[in-house]
């Protein structure tokens, strides 16, 4: 059972997405962190927000670069009986985890000669970071608390637990796209894109030295904390005696795939309209490991990992020269996309996210915008544990643009995320037989900074 629960947190661990749907990042340039309604961009963040928008740039080559720095945690609070024996008498206990990504780069760049733009971009399209759990996860802690009650519960009296636990998990979906953009009339413009994906994920961990004080006339007649693995093998309880000995992973996944991208633009005075369609990426992870104690991460073999398809619509209206609102709706098609250990039938569907923003320009150098986006996830309570889940959730971002000359302009923002809690209930929490729960929580910041420069 334990080295179920292992696998389980890598596999999924490594979905570590920071904005977006469940595997895949839309925060893809700091527009979208200062006003993350841009599916009806014209700008140059349309490579990716809306290819079919980039007609309406002027002639000339364009070019953007950016970093991202995120920041996310990740906290399940544990009601659960046995836990109070090491836990200072409470049932109560909380689990935390961390993830730091300093580094998200992206580039995006255009063409645009009359009606026709070529583009493209090379950016971090899911996970980006490493989720971290100093301290393990309660799915780990619950089959190894239970064993002071079963210890005592056979006559050998045991008060005191104790283990070891190290988990990582990081995951870097990069994509690279490119666009070819056509202006059909003056309302009318198309776009047909493709993009590969390039998965690389990587698992390192270890659950040791689990110990417990079992008071044995024989094998330990003082009581004293000793490795539960040798008292088990003295005791001759062999089955107890594998399902506590110490396990070390160090595996990596890799694998790539393709997706086409088609885009439409509608302009008409001061409207734009705009619509989106993101194939879903079938792609395929093959496991390169070193060490597998837990027989389940077998080197060459693979697994499934799709990236969902998307549909997005955007608008953005210009009410005055120097302000303009927009607005945005995306789709992730999340149960059609074949997860590890299919997972995708634990989803109702798929996520939808609605989004608005303004932004207003002071003159030709400053300008500042911000924007909100609600995100409704169709995850079901079976999908939802502690080594994945999966949240509701509000955004707010908000930033500026400084230009220094006519082709040269900074980009600024931030983003914050807040998460609604979901409690989780359980008649036989971890498999132990007894009631417990989890209630999952997170919070997300991300700042960044750009440039862009007009050739």
């Amino acid at each position: 059972m334990k080295k179920l629960y292992l696998v389980a947190f890598f596999v999924s661990v490594a979905s570590a997405a920071f904005a977006g749907g469940i595997l895949t990042n839309t925060n893809q340039s700091v527009y979208f962190l200062r006003n993350p309604a841009r599916d009806a961009s014209t700008e140059i963040d349309a490579v990716y927000a809306n290819p079919a928008g980039l007609t309406f740039l002027d002639d000339g080559f364009y070019i953007s670069l950016s970093n991202q720095f995120a920041f996310q945690t990740r906290t399940i609070t544990s009601t659960f009986e046995p836990f109070a024996v090491n836990n200072n008498g409470s049932k109560v206990k909380v689990f935390k985890g961390s993830t730091n990504s300093p580094i998200i780069p992206g580039l995006q760049f255009a063409y645009k000669k009359d009606k026709l733009v070529l583009s493209g971009q090379i950016a971090v399209v899911g996970g980006g970071g490493e989720v971290t759990f100093d301290d393990g996860l309660p799915s780990f802690e619950a089959p190894v608390s239970m064993l002071p009650y079963a210890l005592t519960g056979a006559g050998i009296s045991t008060t005191a637990y104790d283990l070891e636990s190290s988990m990582q998990g990081n995951s870097y979906l990069i994509g690279f796209q490119v666009n070819g953009s056509y202006q059909f009339s003056d309302a009318f413009s198309g776009a047909v894109g493709l993009r590969l994906t390039s998965v690389t994920n990587g698992y390192k961990g270890y659950l040791r030295n689990i110990q417990i004080n079992p008071q044995h006339p024989l094998l330990n007649p003082t009581g004293a904390m000793m490795k539960a693995t040798e008292f088990f093998e003295a005791a001759g309880m062999s089955d107890y005696a594998a399902s506590t000995a110490d396990l070390e992973l160090d595996s990596k996944q890799t694998g790539w795939g393709f997706a086409p991208v088609l885009s439409i633009n509608y302009h008409a005075s001061d409207l734009n309209l705009s619509a989106k369609y993101e194939f879903k990426t079938s792609v395929e992870l093959q496991n390169d490991t070193k060490i597998d104690g837990t027989g389940l991460f077998q080197d060459g073999a693979k697994t499934p990992s799709d990236i969902p398809a998307i549909f997005s619509l955007g608008a953005s209206y210009l009410f005055t020269e120097k302000w303009v609102m927009t607005g945005g709706y995306h789709h992730f098609f999340d149960s059609d996309a074949e997860m590890a250990g299919n997972k995708q039938e634990a989803i109702d569907g798929g996520s939808d996210e609605y989004l608005m923003g303004s932004e207003y320009r002071f003159n030709d150098r400053f300008l500042v915008s911000a924007g909100v986006q609600f995100t409704v996830t169709a995850i079901t309570d079976d999908y939802q544990s502690d080594l994945s889940y999966s949240l509701d959730s509000y955004s707010i971002g908000f930033g500026g643009a400084w230009n220094f000359t006519p082709n040269l302009m900074l980009n600024v923002g931030y983003f914050y995320t807040g998460y609604n809690d979901w409690t989780k209930e359980s008649a036989n929490y971890n498999g132990t037989g007894l009631t417990g729960s989890d209630v999952y929580s997170r919070t997300n910041n991300v700042f960044g900074i750009g440039i862009d420069y007009k050739f």
